[in-house]
């Protein structure tokens, strides 16, 4: 492996490497020492994207670099999720418990729970610098209705709280559970997040909206991106948020995500399904998890 330092600014750093069976990546450090680690992907993965974003492999990256990075520059971290109807009972106690435990531990962090009936979400144990709002919101039954609402209210979230407290913004699906570090490496201006079950299938195959009179359509495009998980700053989270409102489709997101690249991608070890099986890939406890328990439970 060759690894080597290139600075671009007093206050970003780049570290480009190359392994000969995986080829080149590059992974940026905002105010990062000059601390050397030795990045090793796993084999065969692509490692950083055509317009030089890093996606994110266990193996590329230091948590102590940067953790302690985002803790002098005291990053804050905003997380949202919707749990609406029988998502609430089936699965918001386990994805609280589960954040808490795994998702950016160590910086200041507010979860902002939207609901339609707020005295069910249960009581958590936080620790310091770590908050809980829960926000009543009304509950809808068409998939069209419910993804213009929530696109709308964590744009409206934002502007009305959010961005006076937090740094960065994540939102999450309900229906999932944190089981490995989702930490401070995640963090970018614009985060998207790759597919599992599409990640390394061919382009063709990816289910774009190809319709051509539809606002979202696509003849082709980057990535295809998992919309259970997505994040960045405020600003940029904000922007995407009114952009998938103004535009009531199913795929919006990879239509916005390939017209307004992301900064840094996170792999599927940051979003895995289980049903998925065995993948060499895969070769950590993955982060996060799409949570299989039924809603009888």
């Amino acid at each position: 492996m060759v690894v080597q330092w290139l600075a671009l600014s007093p206050h970003s750093e780049k570290v480009l490497g190359s392994v000969p069976t995986q080829g080149p990546f590059c992974v940026e450090f905002a105010c990062s020492p000059r601390v050397c680690v030795g990045f090793l992907p796993p084999a065969d993965v692509q490692t950083n994207t055509s317009w030089n974003a890093p996606i994110i492999w266990d193996g590329m990256f230091d948590p102590d670099v940067f953790d302690q990075r985002h803790k002098q520059d005291q990053s804050t971290v905003a997380l949202t999720v919707f749990a609406v109807g029988r998502y609430l009972d089936a699965y918001l106690g386990t994805f609280l418990n589960s954040s808490e435990q795994y998702f950016m531990v160590g910086l200041p962090v507010t979860f902002y729970v939207f609901t339609d009936v707020p005295e069910k979400v249960p009581n958590m144990k936080l620790a310091p610098q770590r908050s809980l709002k829960v926000i009543k919101v009304e509950r809808h039954s068409r998939w069209q209705d419910i993804s213009m609402m929530r696109m709308k209210t964590i744009s409206d979230i934002i502007e009305s709280d959010i961005r006076h407290h937090s740094t960065y913004v994540f939102c999450f699906d309900v229906d999932q559970v944190f089981t490995g570090r989702f930490g401070s490496e995640a963090l970018g201006e614009s985060v998207a997040l790759l597919h599992a079950h599409f990640y390394n299938l061919p382009k063709h195959r990816f289910t774009y909206d190809r319709n051509p009179k539809s606002k979202a359509y696509m003849e082709t495009g980057d990535f295809y991106y998992h919309a259970a998980v997505f994040g960045g700053t405020w600003q940029s989270v904000k922007a995407m948020a009114d952009a998938c409102y103004q535009s009531i489709m199913e795929d919006k997101q990879n239509n916005y995500l390939w017209l307004h690249k992301p900064s840094r991608v996170l792999s599927p070890e940051y979003c895995w399904d289980r049903s998925i099986g065995y993948q060499k890939d895969i070769r950590v406890t993955p982060a996060c998890a799409h949570d299989p328990q039924p809603f009888t439970k």
